[in-house]
């Protein structure tokens, strides 16, 4: 029977470690340290040392809010760049139309054939 004490004790001693474990990466991944691990380095310069203290301050006492600004910038981001992406196509787009429509109205039935274009490495007999 004491087998099956010492085994019940050693899941409890697992499980207490895996909740302490569990319990240091919630807090490696809370708000203020993922913007201390981030803006680390900014502490290293001495000008800089101040405006990070006081922006890490200001994350830590406003969380949410600067979450809810990240998010928003990240979305003006987003669309600025699909904004970019679909003016892109149309110009495409619209490059392609104008040369179709260039060959289109240049194309007369009635008209001489066009002349061959002269190849410059073809050899011409004298």
């Amino acid at each position: 029977m004491s087998s099956m004490n010492d085994l019940e004790r050693e899941i409890e001693e697992s499980r207490a470690r895996l909740d302490e474990t569990i319990d240091q990466i919630q807090g490696r991944l809370s708000v203020p340290n993922i913007v201390d691990e981030m803006l680390g380095n900014a502490r290293k310069v001495p000008q800089l040392a101040s405006v990070y203290d006081g922006a890490l301050d200001a994350v830590r006492r406003n969380p949410v809010p600067v979450l809810l600004i990240a998010a928003g910038v990240g979305m003006l981001f987003s669309r600025m760049a699909k904004e970019t992406e679909r003016r892109r196509t149309q110009v495409s787009a619209a490059r392609v139309d104008a040369i179709a429509t260039d060959a289109v109205r240049d194309y007369d039935p009635d008209g001489p054939a066009a002349r061959p274009v002269h190849d410059p490495l073809e050899k011409t007999e004298i």
